[in-house]
């Protein structure tokens, strides 16, 4: 199997959901259970990109013998499964209020390792105690502080912190170098405690109400709220491409990673499609 790496980059507010929520948030997104970061699973991935390329008018739009060899056949149909596996979609970058520079584009050395892990990258982990850490040109210093949400905190430049952001920049932005200088210029480092507490807090919240068509007044248990990741959040994944599995028509892995664009995808994944949300960039490295 070979094993490539993808980048979500949500252009609207984005809702995958766990269904019925037990907290003060009626319709929660999914998140991890042992970090409670937010995730989008693979299976949502998946399934999105299964319609793409299935749709004839899409501009990558493949045969349906390659649809199925790649994603595995109808759930009527168990001749065999697909050939590509999606893992789930982990919080890389997440947009935050900030007082300075409109907004900032939040990580942590706990993500860090991670992506660190499944990008190859040989960069250093910042080092942070209570402080937060920056570019040396960065928009977001007010003097030697940051102010992010409702919180301020100490600032440092650290070279390290320009190499990472300019790395992950150029992977959502590989041919934008605009888009680079804006990511790389609102991009901080966090201490892992402050993201957590953030990852629970600055998400979107929206209240939704039905009315009556009638009365022109909110039915009767007709409101409840959605979390939403953000626009402009970044997530990532690892994927694998193996060879087919369907014996009337073997190809392999390589062969199948070629029918997988490079580009950038424009698709549109979670619920709540006809409000707009879910509209994403998807690029496969």
């Amino acid at each position: 199997m070979e094993n490539r790496l993808y980048h979500l980059h949500t252009l609207s507010a984005l809702h995958v959901g766990t269904g019925q929520g037990v907290g003060a948030v009626d319709l929660p997104i999914a998140r991890s259970r042992a970090s409670n970061l937010p995730i989008v699973p693979g299976s949502a991935i998946k399934g999105v990109l299964r319609d793409e390329f299935g749709n004839e008018h899409c501009e990558h739009h493949l045969s349906k013998e390659n649809v199925k060899i790649l994603f595995g056949a109808e759930n009527n149909d168990p001749a065999h499964a697909g050939a590509v596996a999606f893992g789930d979609a982990q919080l890389l970058l997440l947009p935050v209020r900030s007082f300075a520079g409109t907004v900032a584009y939040a990580t942590c050395p706990f993500i860090l390792k991670r992506y660190q892990r499944d990008a190859n990258l040989s960069f250093a982990i910042p080092e942070l105690d209570k402080q937060a850490q920056v570019i040396s040109d960065s928009l977001l210093l007010l003097g030697d502080k940051i102010a992010l949400e409702d919180l301020d905190m100490d600032a440092q430049k650290n070279a390290v912190v320009s190499e990472w952001a300019q790395a992950i920049a150029q992977a959502i932005y590989p041919d934008d170098e605009t888009w680079q200088a804006e990511l790389t210029q609102r991009f901080v480092v966090l201490p892992d405690d402050v993201f957590s507490f953030l990852a629970d807090t600055a998400t979107e919240i929206r209240m939704r109400i039905k009315i009556d068509q009638k009365t022109r007044i909110v039915q009767n248990g007709a409101l409840w709220s959605e979390e939403n990741l953000p626009c402009e959040t970044v997530l990532w994944g690892v994927f694998g491409v193996g060879a087919s599995r369907d014996k009337n028509n073997p190809k392999s892995a390589q062969e199948l990673n070629t029918l997988l664009p490079e580009k950038a995808l424009n698709i549109q994944i979670g619920g709540k499609h006809t409000v707009g949300r879910g509209l994403c960039r998807l690029l496969m490295k």
